[in-house]
């Protein structure tokens, strides 16, 4: 029967864990919970958590853990099986006003009013790809839940739900196809990046000057809510307290950040032909992590006539987490000064700002997500964390274990020598013309 295992939980998710196991066909599962929450506890006070009762059952923590493991299982417990999804009937007939209701109502979604997916709106989206309406683009699941299969009208429905028009969608249907849910589980309210390169850029009206990352496209904007609405409508994802447990939200979940790049203005290699795509290839990459925030800029960069960009990016990165890599927008004018200035290829530039964001052995260590993710990394001997946890407390280490942690993007008007940084790790690229 394998290795006997029992889980874990804290009892602010004992509602979420149960409903998790029974979905899966296991609603006796034996789970013991612990006080809530662990975050930001001592050893001491946790070694009480263990050492007292389960706030849910009453019974000695320990003791239950045990029996749990070693108690035979009930014929009831040995039944196994899982639990099926419907998606609803295939259409809806109501007024319009009733029917938007009846979408927010099922959680359906972002709350703010969509375009209805009547019949003839769909056909009019699919007419955006040549591939079959019935085609299976893939399967998503934000955060540990089984994943839901989707088709290309699947797909379609949320981009007209999100006022995409039908050139937009082979874009949707590529991120689709990664599998990747821009909403989360984690209780740690992650955020979502679209970086998109290519001639589609101009075909599509993106917006890569002035005010890029604003809303100032519908190109830009539609694409990104049919990214939050698949997660929710395709992908299991956004219901609070079950599938989304951020503990504050992410106001970048309404529509995500993406970022058609200013490639005309970029003195450096696109982001796609530096991931290994051809330029004239049309592509889309995926981050994802804690969100973005502006930085200091030209204006407080102490040296007007010289300010160094590369100090104040490492600056940032400072308040990073490693668990997540670096992703920094540049306006055109702050590349342009880091190429005068030196940084003639990208390269140049990651592997100085890998070298120079540092911190010591003991403030790597003293992180729950090293302890969490690192250390049993380095109980394998998996590199470079094996070396790390030997060094030193005091001795100086990089934030992240490879430069490819950092990646750089170019938007903007040039308005000012202005750029943004968000603590987002690369996840992938995936071709936007295979979905045409």
């Amino acid at each position: 029967m394998g290795i006997p295992t029992t889980p874990v939980v804290t009892r602010a998710f004992h509602d979420l864990a149960v409903l998790n196991a029974a979905r899966r066909g296991m609603p006796l599962v034996r789970t013991t919970f612990t006080p809530h929450p662990v975050w930001g506890k001592t050893p001491e006070e946790l070694w009480a958590y263990v050492e007292g009762p389960d706030p849910i059952s009453g019974k000695p923590m320990m003791r239950e853990i045990v029996d749990a493991l070693t108690r035979p299982l009930t014929e009831d417990e040995r039944k196994t099986g899982e639990v099926s999804v419907s998606s609803g009937p295939p259409t809806f007939r109501d007024s319009a006003r009733n029917l938007q209701q009846y979408y927010l109502d099922n959680g359906m979604t972002d709350y703010l009013p969509i375009i209805l997916p009547t019949e003839d709106s769909v056909e009019e989206m699919l007419k955006g790809t040549s591939h079959n309406p019935d085609e299976a683009v893939g399967k998503m699941a934000a955060g540990a839940f089984a994943p839901w299969k989707y088709t290309v009208r699947n797909v379609a429905v949320n981009a007209v739900m999100a006022g995409a028009r039908p050139e937009y969608f082979p874009v949707i249907l590529a991120i689709a196809s990664s599998g990747m849910a821009s909403l989360s589980s984690s209780t740690n309210s992650f955020a979502a990046a679209a970086v998109i390169n290519g001639p589609i850029r101009d075909k599509l009206d993106m917006n890569y000057g002035i005010g890029a990352m604003g809303p100032f496209a519908q190109s830009n904007a539609t694409i990104g809510r049919a990214w939050t609405l698949m997660s929710k409508n395709l992908g299991n994802g956004g219901i609070p307290g079950d599938t989304y447990n951020g503990s504050q939200g992410n106001n970048l979940n309404y529509n995500n950040l993406i970022v058609a790049e200013h490639e005309q203005a970029n003195p450096w290699n696109p982001f796609h032909v530096q991931k290994g795509h051809k330029p004239e290839e049309n592509v889309v990459s995926l981050f994802e992590g804690l969100g973005i925030h502006s930085g200091e800029g030209a204006r407080n960069a102490g040296v007007l006539e010289n300010p160094k960009f590369e100090e104040q990016f490492t600056s940032i990165f400072g308040t990073f987490i490693s668990f997540f890599g670096a992703l920094v927008v540049c306006d055109p004018l702050v590349a342009k000064r880091l190429v005068e200035q030196g940084y003639d290829t990208k390269e140049k530039l990651i592997d100085w700002l890998y070298q120079n964001t540092t911190h010591t052995v003991k403030d790597y260590k003293n992180t729950t997500h090293t302890y969490s993710f690192d250390y049993p990394r380095a109980l394998r001997g998996e590199e470079p964390w094996a070396t790390w946890y030997k060094l030193p407390d005091e001795t100086m280490i990089p934030r992240w274990p490879k430069p490819d942690y950092i990646n750089v993007v170019v938007a903007g008007g040039e308005t000012n020598a202005f750029f943004q940084a968000g603590n987002l790790s690369f996840r992938g690229s995936i071709s936007v013309d295979k979905w045409m």
